[in-house]
């Protein structure tokens, strides 16, 4: 892909970037508040959905806290008068101070309460919505040489929306928690809690974010269908791309259901009418099914746009055309299609044996297209000249973290096994081997090579290696552990055990531990980016998509001209990268054709 600019290959208008504003910080929010340029939009998703993966991040790691021991520690513990206090249980039953702070009639309970936190944070909070709506949002129109997306107030209006929808979780978690589970499984959810505002807020919290995500996916499906640049076919869209609008579908089609669901519980919940409640003449299976119609296709949403990245990490930073470009491209559609027809596998234990034969059968499924883009990312870097560096580092962490979370989905799908293995912590293990090994490791990557773009300045390349590192270390080290803890047996959601686990669930929090230093090593990393790092080149990683041909950070219109496509995306053989000196990249003498 190439722009044709009338000053030149490396000249620019003298035109500020998106970043520059007008003086005064109330005008500044102001400009921001009120902006409708994709890119600031997706600066703003980036730093709110960060600050929800803190949120979440410290729930979890006051959960692998409590469970270095059998008995209490984390929720017995709380600050008096400046002076940390801590007492112990040594039952799990006792009331503790911290179970008191925040109304919880019990310690499990309080337990319970932390634990949904994570999850309904991380999966609804941060995890659905961080790569498309954070990269998604400002790169997308960019690699389409587009001016900006299809409806820029609609994409706005999806951010405030993303907004009310935290705050009315933040706002229950204030409020006390829940202690529901972040499924919110009927009838519990129906009827724990005498102040069930709390269980409303959070149900609520979901049901508005649901928008959003229908918004930004309606916005990318119409502005891939519409604003792709002159010449460029639906063959020459870069990969990333192809995952956001497979994942643009998915969220368009299956939100709304879990809209409906979520909006029925509600319902249930203040009216009292029997939807789901099993007392009330309803039917706690049928929300089981509407949930997860749901839920498990929202694993692809998460997933997708994730996968994308790390083909643009792998094919860059290792200077080869992306092998089996059609495939990873048709895979993607493909695992959309199979997403809607493989819940019940969720819910094995709670339907009959003829309807769990078959959707154990279409499980299997899910593993023919996500193979393909494992074998072609392989062979893509087979005689690469790869890069060792932060972004391929996080590419090749996926492509391990994320192949033993697909490996280990087999036993899950496999009805004689799932039995035994369902709500243990090996489904913990997988679901967080898929989930942060694939999704927040692709995401990870993804921010350290888009970084310089995005704001223009180039990070310490040590410290993204060391936190990547850790993060690795951290990661395995406490994910798989819990592999092992649940084919011995350990339950999930359990606060106490017997000690046969503590050695295990020792090396979990360890681990954990681990985890949390690299990424403050990130943080600290691209702090020190913003204050003090180098000025970014046009394209520090010699890359072919249009993103790169634009200066950095980008003008407010991302092109001073209309892009017009002169080749691929992937075209490492046959083109020098714009912006970059030919000395640096010298094409072979007989090229292949791709």
């Amino acid at each position: 892909m190439s722009t044709h600019d009338a000053h030149g290959s490396g000249g620019y208008h003298e035109e500020g970037s998106y970043l520059s504003g007008p003086p005064g910080m109330i005008s500044k929010i102001w400009q921001w508040a009120s902006t409708v340029d994709h890119k600031k939009i997706g600066v703003m998703y980036l730093v709110s959905v960060l600050a929800m993966f803190f949120l979440g991040g410290m729930a979890a790691m006051a959960v692998r806290y409590e469970l270095l021991d059998p008995v209490r520690t984390v929720i017995t513990q709380m600050e008096v008068d400046g002076v940390m206090t801590e007492v112990i249980s040594t039952t799990g039953d006792r009331l503790t101070p911290i179970a008191k702070l925040i109304g919880a009639d019990s310690a499990n309970q309080a337990y319970n309460r932390l634990f949904t936190l994570h999850g309904a944070v991380m999966v609804f909070m941060f995890i659905v919505p961080s790569i498309p709506a954070s990269l998604g949002n400002f790169f997308l129109p960019i690699m389409l040489g587009a001016k900006d997306v299809a409806f820029p107030r609609l994409n706005l209006l999806s951010w405030y929306i993303y907004v009310v929808g935290s705050l009315f979780g933040v706002l229950s978690i204030i409020m006390g928690g829940v202690d529901t589970g972040w499924t919110f499984y009927t009838p519990y959810s129906t009827t724990t809690d005498a102040d069930h505002i709390r269980v409303v807020f959070m149900v609520l919290a979901a049901f508005i974010l649901g928008f959003s995500s229908i918004l930004t996916g309606l916005n990318f499906i119409v502005t891939v269908h519409k604003l792709r640049a002159p010449g460029m076919g639906w063959f020459d869209m870069p990969l990333f791309i192809w995952g956001l609008y497979a994942t643009s579908i998915i969220q368009v089609l299956a939100t709304p259901v879990i809209g409906i669901t979520l909006f029925l519980l509600i319902f249930e919940r203040v009216m009292h009418i029997g939807i789901f409640d099993p007392s009330m003449g309803g039917d706690p299976v049928l929300y089981q099914h509407f949930f997860w119609f749901y839920s498990h296709p929202v694993v692809y949403v998460m997933i997708l746009p994730g996968m994308g990245i790390i083909s643009e990490l792998l094919a860059v930073h290792s200077r080869k055309h992306i092998f089996g470009y059609r495939a990873i491209a048709f895979s993607s559609l493909g695992i959309a299609a199979v997403s809607f027809l493989v819940w019940g596998h969720h819910i094995f234990t709670a339907m009959g044996e003829l309807a769990a034969i078959l959707f154990s059968g279409l499980t299997f499924l899910v593993a023919i297209p996500t193979a393909i883009k494992m074998f072609n990312w392989i062979a893509t870097l087979y005689k690469g000249s790869i890069a060792i560096n932060t972004p391929m580092l996080y590419a090749l962490i996926f492509l391990f973290t994320f192949s033993i979370g697909g490996l280990t989905g087999l036993p899950l799908a496999t009805l004689s096994t799932d039995l035994h293995l369902h709500d243990s912590y090996y489904v913990v293990a997988h679901f967080h081997y898929v989930m942060m090994g694939g999704t927040v490791m692709a995401f990870m990557g993804g921010i350290h090579h888009w970084w310089p773009k995005m704001f223009g300045k180039m990070y310490n390349e040590w410290g993204g290696m060391l936190g990547g590192i850790l993060v690795f270390i951290g990661f395995n080290l406490t994910f798989f552990t819990q592999f092992m803890l649940g084919t011995q047996g350990m339950p999930r959601r359990y606060a106490n055990y017997v000690d046969e686990f503590q050695s295990l669930h020792v090396l979990s929090t360890y681990g954990s531990w681990i985890l949390l230093i690299g990424f403050l090593v990130h943080l600290a990393t691209f702090i020190h980016s913003l204050i003090a790092g180098e000025k970014a080149p046009a394209n520090p990683w010699g890359g072919l998509s249009l993103e790169w041909e634009t200066q950095s950070p980008p003008i407010e219109h991302n092109f001073h001209h209309e892009p017009v496509l002169t080749h691929g995306p992937y075209d490492f053989e046959t083109v020098v990268p714009p912006h970059c000196d030919p000395k640096d990249y010298p094409l072979p003498e007989n090229p292949s054709a791709h």
